[in-house]
């Protein structure tokens, strides 16, 4: 869901989100992500928690090499670009909307060799599930992806039907409002919740989330 764009001239510290583009160094590789803050809103801007969880995977705390990963609300698509470059296999996905923009910016920052490795992806959370297997990742992530609540439904729902025992979830998220806490009691009924990596100076938080297993009949 697209914001209402700030006056750039009335906010300048938010100037960087109305830049035509972004610039990062991430997995030994320039990146250059496009940005549309006027016609996508929110959902086309590289925002803090995705360079966060960025820098927590390039650092090596998830082995990505040969796992099956998925991104959720994926927005100019920097998380899936950076897990597919230290060796996943990506599905990145948004809401039809920002898909061809998204598409965009992975060509543009996925070498050849490693296109093959992400797929672009239509995924409206709570709809259309059985086109993704159950259980079948190994890590889905999400970056500031908590922030409505009126989703909190369906993103838990699709976060359950994703994830297998063995699935970790990480989201990266600004604990903005004490809806982004009831979240985390919510999806902490079903998962195993550990805040697992604090960047101060961002106040940005990673969280890792495990299914709890089901107890065996008796």
């Amino acid at each position: 869901m697209a914001l209402v764009p700030y006056d750039e001239n009335v906010l300048p510290a938010l100037s960087k989100i109305h830049s035509s583009s972004a610039e990062f160094h991430f997995a030994s590789h320039r990146l250059r992500l496009a940005q549309d803050w006027n016609r996508l809103g929110v959902a086309a801007v590289v925002w803090d928690a995705a360079v966060v969880l960025c820098m927590y995977l390039e650092l090596g705390h998830v082995d990505l090499k040969g796992r099956a990963v998925i991104e959720l609300g994926a927005g100019t698509g920097l998380v899936g670009i950076v897990a597919a470059l230290l060796g996943a296999t990506v599905t990145i996905t948004d809401r039809k909307p920002a898909l061809d923009f998204l598409s965009a910016n992975v060509r543009e920052n996925i070498p050849p060799d490693l296109q093959g490795a992400v797929q672009v992806s239509e995924l409206t959370w709570g709809e259309g599930l059985q086109r993704y297997p159950s259980g079948s990742y190994d890590l889905v992530l999400g970056a500031d992806i908590v922030y409505l609540e009126e989703t909190f439904p369906a993103l838990l729902q699709t976060l359950e039907h994703l994830s297998s025992e063995t699935t970790e979830v990480l989201l990266s998220c600004r604990i903005r409002y004490e809806r982004d806490e009831r979240f985390l009691g919510m999806l902490g009924r079903l998962f195993s919740v550990q805040e697992v990596h604090y960047d101060e100076q961002r106040d940005i938080r990673i969280y890792r989330a495990v299914r709890i297993k089901a107890k065996p009949e008796l």
